[in-house]
């Protein structure tokens, strides 16, 4: 039961950081939206969260044109994600963004996706804080007792 319960935090507590992690990042492409030469950058959340907590498993890549599973089912397969277009940052991997369209001053941020990434950013993290709040709260009630 403790070891569960240990479990499951560790997993949110990881899912936390990451969240605020891209948040921050998110946060300074918005920041950048007017500065030229500025490439937008982010994280696929769901790969560092495995990263994160050692479970690998199949790795998605997102582009413009849809969303590809690739199953990574042995040691020796090759990552998908071609290496010019990411860099790796701690577990997590960054990655920068495709431009919708082209600028004149090569910066790749499209303020509407980043506004829509740091809303569905915030929910995800209020959502998982009141998770971490509900198991503590769960815990407390049955060590309490009625």
């Amino acid at each position: 039961m403790l070891n569960r319960l240990t479990e499951t935090l560790n997993f949110q507590s990881e899912a936390l950081t990451l969240r605020s992690e891209r948040q921050r990042m998110l946060a300074s492409n918005i920041a950048n939206a007017d500065t030229p030469g500025y490439q937008a950058r982010d994280i696929s959340f769901a790969q560092a969260l495995r990263e994160a907590t050692g479970q690998g498993g199949d790795l998605t890549v997102t582009s413009m044109g849809g969303v590809a599973r690739l199953a990574t089912t042995a040691a020796g397969h090759l990552d998908a994600a071609p290496a010019s277009l990411d860099r790796t940052v701690g577990t997590a991997r960054l990655s920068y963004a495709q431009p919708a369209q082209t600028n004149l001053d090569g910066n790749s941020v499209d303020m509407d996706r980043e506004r829509a990434a740091f809303a569905d950013n915030s929910v995800k993290y209020e959502a998982t804080l009141r998770f971490i709040n509900g198991s503590v709260r769960t815990m407390l009630d049955a060590i309490k007792g009625q």
